[in-house]
């Protein structure tokens, strides 16, 4: 099992004059997002047990120097709702938090993503839809503020690398049939690395 990230656009905010608080959610239930030729959705319960048991730290853009709180010293609390993964985190009196928190009232800082490990899940291949990663229980590691929520390559091979070998199939066609795909050399040449890339990092 491997350590993977989601980046959202998803409700952040800072909240209250005197001692203010992260308040939002770092995912969201029921909620298909495309990720390099699939979809993926994280349905309700998938955390249940995560937050009973785990122990989850927020971090500021998943930099462990910077813990912002942490559940169990209560400074984190979890929960899931209707919408998804709520969070709401008392960030310490620290100067580099405070200074977050003012980022934050100004808008420059306002999306979530979450570190997880999948524990149960679902492929579904669908025919003229792309395939559908259901995301059944997952434990977790951090929530974190963070500046820019770009998806990486990098956590597209952990989430293949459970895939049915039909999925990878599709998502990652040979050299060859990259060849009859794509007609511009550079962008050829681009898919092929990778294609080539990411099936080393999913076996």
């Amino acid at each position: 099992m491997n350590k993977e990230y989601r980046r959202l656009n998803v409700e952040l905010r800072a909240d209250g004059d005197e001692k203010p608080k992260i308040i939002g959610h770092a995912a969201v239930f029921d909620t298909p997002a495309e990720i390099w030729g699939f979809e993926e959705v994280i349905r309700k319960g998938a955390f249940t047990d995560a937050i009973k048991n785990d122990d989850v730290r927020a971090l500021w853009n998943h930099n462990p120097d910077y813990v912002l709180g942490r559940t169990k010293s209560g400074t984190l609390v979890l929960e899931e709702d209707d919408i998804g993964l709520k969070i709401e985190n008392d960030p310490p009196e620290t100067q580099w938090a405070k200074d977050l928190m003012v980022s934050m009232q100004r808008g420059d800082v306002d999306q979530m993503s979450f570190g997880f490990i999948v524990e149960e899940e679902k492929w579904s291949k669908r025919e003229d839809e792309p395939d559908l990663r259901e995301i059944l229980k997952a434990r977790l590691f951090d929530v974190s503020p963070v500046t820019f929520p770009a998806y990486e390559e990098t956590d597209v091979s952990v989430a293949l690398r459970n895939a049915p070998e039909e999925v990878k199939a599709r998502l990652l066609p040979t050299n060859s049939q990259v060849a009859n795909q794509v007609d511009n050399n550079k962008e050829l040449e681009q898919v092929r690395r990778r294609n080539d890339m990411l099936r080393k990092q999913i076996i």
